[in-house]
């Protein structure tokens, strides 16, 4: 595939967003922004303001120097490439590299936004039953995509999260919600660069911490690092978890159907050597990462208070108040 299209970034509004930002309340901000979406670790935004409107922004305050900054930078761009070459449709994006007043680094993540109702967890809520379920055979068919390109060599292996919330149907109709056997599909989560060049990791694993409590990161170093990482480079881990994220969707009665829709799919493409899903996997492997993400968001809110009111100092990211699950 050829090169993706960019879009256009306004460095100083960025600059001007990023020093009058209320991360507590982000559309209170000097330049206000309006929340597009919650992920378990960054925020998805749109700053509402001049050639900024009608992006997507995800802004990664995680690094301590701007060399780490650069290197993540480098990472990112691999990243994307690689996807691309596997055949993954990518939305036109670009990104945005500074250090604040303060002189700490901040990378923004910006691609162009997308309507809402084509993201995939919005759509399952409006696709009829059978095409809900041929949506989800369509993500299994891009996922085989990065799956085969792992196989056909060993040199470098890429890792994808392919939960329904990662896509987007191409020219999708609200009005008139269809996902058949051609439907395009757009992949959006980028900000995490998981591929592997002769086994080692390319993306600093550490950076995963950086935005967790003080306090917790040794456990989840000890604990939870490695296995959250390794996850994304299993095929059958990755189909498990985008199923299992129906409870999370308010759409669990879809689990058994899209159980039975991956098991046929994998059955018929046996290189892949993908084993049989069950509904208990399925079951437990939800409940247990639910609760290590309601447990994460719940610690990640009392270290806002131990910075913001013992402290008294900024803290710097954006938080969802509640996550339904």
């Amino acid at each position: 595939m050829g090169d993706m299209a960019t879009v256009e970034i306004d460095l100083e509004l960025l600059r001007e967003f990023e020093r009058g930002l209320d991360p507590r309340h982000p559309e209170r901000s000097k330049v206000p922004a309006r929340i597009l979406g919650y992920g378990e670790i960054s925020t998805v935004f749109e700053i509402q303001a001049g050639p900024m409107c009608g992006l997507a922004c995800k802004r990664l305050p995680i690094f301590r120097t701007a060399e780490e900054m650069a290197r993540y930078q480098a990472t990112y761009d691999e990243y994307n490439r690689l996807l691309q070459q596997v055949g993954l449709a990518l939305p036109p994006h670009g990104h945005a590299a500074f250090s604040d007043d303060a002189g700490r680094p901040v990378f923004y993540i910006i691609q162009q936004e997308l309507p809402h109702a084509s993201l995939g967890h919005r759509a399952i809520h409006l696709l009829p039953r059978d095409q809900a379920l041929a949506f989800a055979r369509r993500v299994f068919e891009e996922l085989s995509k990065v799956w085969r390109f792992n196989r056909s060599q060993s040199r470098l292996q890429i890792g994808l999260d392919g939960q329904a919330s990662n896509w987007s149907l191409a020219d999708f109709d609200p009005q008139h919600p269809t996902c058949g056997p051609a439907t395009p599909l757009v992949y959006i989560d980028t900000s995490t660069p998981l591929f592997r060049r002769d086994g080692v990791e390319q993306l600093d694993p550490e950076l995963f911490l950086r935005s967790a409590p003080s306090f917790l990161s040794w456990l989840l170093r000890l604990f939870f690092l490695k296995d959250v990482v390794d996850r994304y480079y299993d095929l059958h881990r990755v189909a498990v978890d985008l199923i299992a994220n129906m409870y999370k969707e308010q759409r669990p009665d879809l689990i058994p159907d899209l159980i039975a829709t991956a098991n046929e799919y994998f059955a018929g493409q046996p290189e892949l050597a993908v084993a049989p899903i069950t509904a208990q996997e399925v079951h437990t492997y939800y409940r247990q990462d639910a609760t290590i993400w309601r447990l994460y968001l719940a610690m990640r809110k009392v270290d806002r208070t131990l910075h913001t009111r013992l402290l008294r100092r900024r803290y710097p990211y954006i938080l969802p108040e509640r996550v339904r699950r």
